[in-house]
């Protein structure tokens, strides 16, 4: 198959192992802990790659540490609450460097709270030599990187097929989610929408031991309650019209699997009781039906909504909310790693070149200034489609018009439109920009007004929920401030 390329060699692959290794070595690796076997067993299987390694104990490391010593990676090997109070420690005294911690078979409250207290990494006991390899480089590449250089593009595009990142913050979620799929508990996935949370749900499967099971996805803002509680629980023949025969829902298909419920903080209220329950002892019954049904599935939902504004409203059950935290996950817009974009852009030219161009395309430098410039309110499933369209024309000029007419910025393109409706559309093209900016001010309010509830802003506006998201599309509305939005507009026209 045709690769696609770029024309400048700045963000070209070839950096090798060995250059890795060799770029690597000589970093310096401390290993805490009090179990002396353990500590001499992974200096001396570290030392042969080339590191600098030093084991200490607790009390050892910490006056080390006070009195200036900067190791570039940290290796936590403790016991119980013992552990997570050195890593708190050493958390304080070097917060830039990252923690790989080791842990006991199936304590998945130890690693949950090892995440949340900033630990970078975390490794099962007994450890396998290759895992506890990989763990250690990629942190130490993570932090010897710069963002865009080979060697961390190269290894954004080698990693999960369809997880790619080449960010501090991404990395760091990538680490996060490759320990969670181990630890069989809910997780949700917070984000802007276009951001890839379904991408992380899928990587969270994959990566699990139920990874040769079920993954479903649903969408709960799809469907009205009666259709969406019949798709997740099922129903029985009979339990209303036109239901023939029985069917079984996501849940029971799921069985063992895992399903990702999206949009989960637009599911109706009167469901949310029903999917507590699943949460806390994996029992439903079907829609109609008498009997109770017990699943092992493993729930990962998503939204792009303010949660702690739905509970606020009342939108929301509290008390689901926290069974659905487990773990949260906050995927950063795209906006927030820039970085990121070449890598992207090199990985959706390579995934789609086959269906939507027959010989290999290049992108110029300024192509790619251009697309590092825009601020792609749409994330990233905005840049596939940019990509897609790209191959399809085979021509720099309409993407990069296209890019200068919609600046990456809403409230600076208004302000563009208006005055360009103003001087050169005469007074039809200074009513439909009128109209626009009244529309999208109109909408961004009933969107504020419901904490980003869309069906609820649609019902409102007396409008359809389809036509709701086009329009959040068409204007690239965000949960924002309408008077944010208003002062962006009045800089952007200056």
């Amino acid at each position: 198959m045709p690769t696609a390329t770029f024309q400048s060699s700045r963000f070209s692959s070839t950096t090798k192992q060995g250059q890795r290794n060799l770029e690597l070595a000589g970093r310096q690796v401390l290993v805490v802990g009090s179990d002396v076997a353990v500590l001499d067993c992974v200096q001396k299987l570290l030392t042969k790659d080339g590191l600098s390694v030093a084991s200490l104990t607790k009390e050892q490391a910490l006056i080390r540490l006070q009195k200036g010593l900067i190791p570039d990676i940290f290796l936590l090997h403790a016991v119980g609450p013992q552990a997570l109070e050195l890593l708190a420690s050493l958390r304080e005294l070097r917060p830039s460097i990252p923690i790989i911690v080791f842990y006991c078979f199936h304590d998945s409250k130890f690693v949950v709270n090892a995440i949340r207290m900033g630990a970078s990494d975390c490794i099962q006991l007994p450890f396998e030599l290759d895992g506890l390899k990989q763990a250690v480089w990629r942190n130490l590449a993570l932090v010897a990187g710069e963002p865009g250089t080979d060697a961390i593009f190269e290894a954004a595009l080698q990693g999960n097929a369809s997880l790619v990142c080449a960010s501090r913050a991404m990395n760091e979620i990538r680490g996060q989610c490759a320990i969670l799929a181990r630890v069989d508990l809910p997780v949700l996935v917070l984000g802007e929408s276009g951001t890839g949370k379904e991408v992380i749900t899928q990587y969270i499967h994959e990566m699990s031991p139920r990874a040769h099971r079920t993954f479903l996805k649903v969408n709960c803002a799809a469907m009205p309650a009666d259709l969406l509680e019949s798709e997740l629980f099922g129903y029985e023949q009979g339990a209303f019209t036109g239901a023939v025969k029985s069917k079984p829902g996501k849940f029971e298909i799921c069985n063992m699997g895992t399903i990702m419920l999206d949009e989960i903080g637009e599911m109706p209220p009167q469901l949310q009781s029903k999917l507590l329950q699943v949460l806390q002892d994996g029992t439903f019954s079907r829609l109609g039906g008498r009997n109770s049904i017990k699943v092992d599935v493993r729930v990962i939902a998503a939204t792009n909504i303010n949660m702690k504004a739905a509970i606020a409203a009342r939108t929301f059950r509290e008390d689901l909310y926290y069974r659905l935290n487990g773990i949260s996950i906050c995927i950063p817009p795209l906006r927030e790693r820039k970085e990121e974009i070449p890598v992207l852009i090199q990985h959706f030219m390579r995934k789609l070149l086959g269906k939507y161009a027959q010989q290999p395309i290049t992108m110029s430098e300024h192509l790619l200034q251009a697309c590092m410039d825009h601020n792609w309110p749409g994330n990233t499933r905005e840049l596939e489609n940019f990509i897609k369209r790209f191959l399809v024309l085979g021509s720099e000029q309409p993407m990069l018009a296209e890019l200068q007419n919609s600046s990456g910025n809403r409230s600076a393109s208004a302000s563009q439109a208006g005055l360009a409706a103003s001087e050169g559309g005469g007074l039809k093209g200074l009513a439909r920009y009128a109209m626009g900016e009244a529309e999208t001010e109109a909408m961004a309010e009933a969107l504020k007004r419901n904490n980003w509830n869309r069906k609820q802003a649609a019902a409102e506006l007396k409008i359809s929920y389809k036509a709701l998201l086009y329009k959040i599309r068409q204007y690239g509305l965000s949960p924002e401030p309408v008077a944010e939005f208003r002062a962006k507009a009045a800089v952007g026209g200056r």
